[in-house]
Formats: structure tokens, sequence, C-alpha cells
């Protein structure tokens, strides 16, 4: 007999204002509870110290998460100079300091530096693995972590205010992978200076952003009134980016069976790559459409 699974059959996204000190993974369980979810997990790892736009998928919105996670990212920051951190933010231990305070006239003229295709070294403190570990563990526990350096992509870093001499706020518009304590760290040194992150805040995630965030507190007090799955985004939601196809009777029945169909007709798109196919308003399956078929790869569950 199989075994039954605990929670209910929740599909959607919560698109979660997290608080500052609890970790993602912290985040995703106390949702599910809320929600009495069986399956959730999140589009993209936010530090404990951080806050803001935390989507989390509950149910077969997991099928979509890799959608979201590869969206745009917009985050706004608190650069503070001055000090280096091992972690690259204010939880970590000094190792170097800088009489150096840069102007806002000097902060920028090196923005445009860091905007495009950079190469950029993710902070030792971080979840990359290293031959099966977490960098941040084998940081802890005193080993010298030494990682490569990988291309990203920021498609705009702007300079926003000054706190006060030492402290710049910033907004970077940023893809998949980057780091924005490297991106502190690495003006820091570029100005002759030192720096580490005091304030991070995630504003958007792919078409996620703070319009419709919930903080946890008040998804509480609506579970708490019968009210949570009002907060509940569709599943399609993190699919803004990708070609929807809506599909007829049959087609919707051979796909439901992982069988590819022909895309037929007079408007039938004639691009290929990723889409998604929907019947009546409903979710089908994710898949690729190639030379006028559309091929299943993820076929969606609502049962």
């Amino acid at each position: 007999m199989a075994r039954r699974k605990k929670g209910n059959p929740v599909h959607g996204w919560v698109v979660l204002d997290k608080p500052i000190g609890m970790t993602s993974t912290q985040a995703v369980g106390a949702v599910r509870r809320l929600f009495g979810a069986q399956k959730a997990g999140h589009a993209g790892t936010l530090d404990p110290l951080a806050t803001g736009i935390l989507p989390i998928a509950l149910g077969e919105a997991t099928k979509t998460v890799p959608f979201a996670v590869d969206g745009e990212k917009s985050y706004r920051f608190s650069v503070r100079f001055g000090a280096e951190t091992d972690t690259d933010d204010a939880e970590g231990k000094v190792v170097r300091t800088s009489d150096v305070l840069p102007t806002p006239a000097e902060i920028e003229d090196i923005l445009e530096d860091f905007i495009g295709e950079i190469s950029q070294v993710p902070p030792a403190f971080s979840a990359i693995k290293i031959n099966g570990n977490r960098a941040y563990d084998l940081a802890r526990s005193g080993e010298q972590v030494v990682l490569e350096a990988r291309t990203i992509v920021v498609d705009d870093l702007r300079l926003i205010a000054m706190a006060d001499e030492a402290t710049a706020v910033l907004e970077a518009d940023c893809g998949k992978g980057t780091y924005v304590r490297a991106l502190a760290r690495d003006m820091g040194r570029m100005l002759g200076s030192a720096g580490h992150v005091v304030a991070l805040r995630r504003t958007r995630v792919g078409g996620f952003d703070e319009e419709i965030a919930i903080p946890l507190v008040e998804l509480a007090e609506a579970a708490e009134q019968g009210d949570v799955m009002s907060y509940l985004q569709p599943v399609e939601a993190a699919l803004d980016e990708i070609l929807g196809l809506s599909m007829s009777q049959n087609d919707a029945a051979n796909l439901s069976r992982g069988q590819a169909v022909l895309v037929r007709g007079r408007d039938a798109p004639v691009m290929t790559g990723a889409a998604w196919a929907h019947f009546k308003g409903r979710i089908l399956a994710l898949g690729e459409l190639e030379k006028g078929e559309f091929r299943p790869t993820r076929v969606f569950n609502f049962g």
C-alpha cells in the first residue's frame, strides 16, 4: 500500500516578504505549515540578514521553480565602506580596514564597471558546494575556501543615496547567480577602500514583486482567520517570460499522458523553445516547442 502524503494538495505560489533573521529553509517550513501543504520549495535563497521577496512554491508549482530562479532579480542594499569582513556582510569578522571613504561622485564613477557581463568570485560564506560540502560549512569550520570566478550579468546598478559619509544605498537589477555581498566587496576594493553589506532587501524575482508580497506575520493572521488561500498565486505565475499555448480537449488528454501534440492553426507559433500548455485556464504541462510540435517535459497532476 502506498504511503499517504502528509498535508493537503495545495498548489500555487506564495510571494513571501521574508523577515530578517530567518533562513529561507525556515521560511519555507513556516509557509508550508500555514497552508498545510504536502510539498514546498523556494525560488532563490535569501541570507538570514536579508529581507524581501522569497517566492515559495507549493505542490505542483514546485515544477515551475527553475523558471522563477532564472528570472531577473532586483535588490536594494547598503554598503558600509572602511571595513571588509570574511562574510562580506555585517555578520562576519572584520578582516581588513581602510581610512578611505569614497564620495558619491567616486562611487558613481565606478558603477559602469559593474554593469553588463562581469566576472565575480562568490563569497566564501555561500551555499556553493565544494566536493559535496557547502562553502559556508567549510568556512565556518576554519578551512580556507577558494571559489572560482563566475560570469554573471548585472543589468543596472544605481546609487540611490548616502545614508552617512561611510554608507551608500544602492539598487541593482541582476541575473541568476549574482552575489550582492560580492558586489559590495569588489566595489570597496576598486575604490581603494573596503566594503561590506550592512542591509539587503530583494525587491523582485522575475514577475514577483513587492506589490503582491505578504509579510509572514500577516500570513499567519490570515491563516488564523481562515483566509490564507487568498494569498495563493496561480501555478503559472512564474511563467510570464515563456509562451503559453491553449490546447483542445483532445490535445489536453494526450498531454496528460505525456504525449507530444502538434500545434495547429493559422496562428500557431513558429518559435522554438520553452513553453507551457493549458486547457480552459488550467495548466497542463511544461515542455519544448520545436518544428510545430509541443513535447511535454513535466506534466501537472492536481489530483
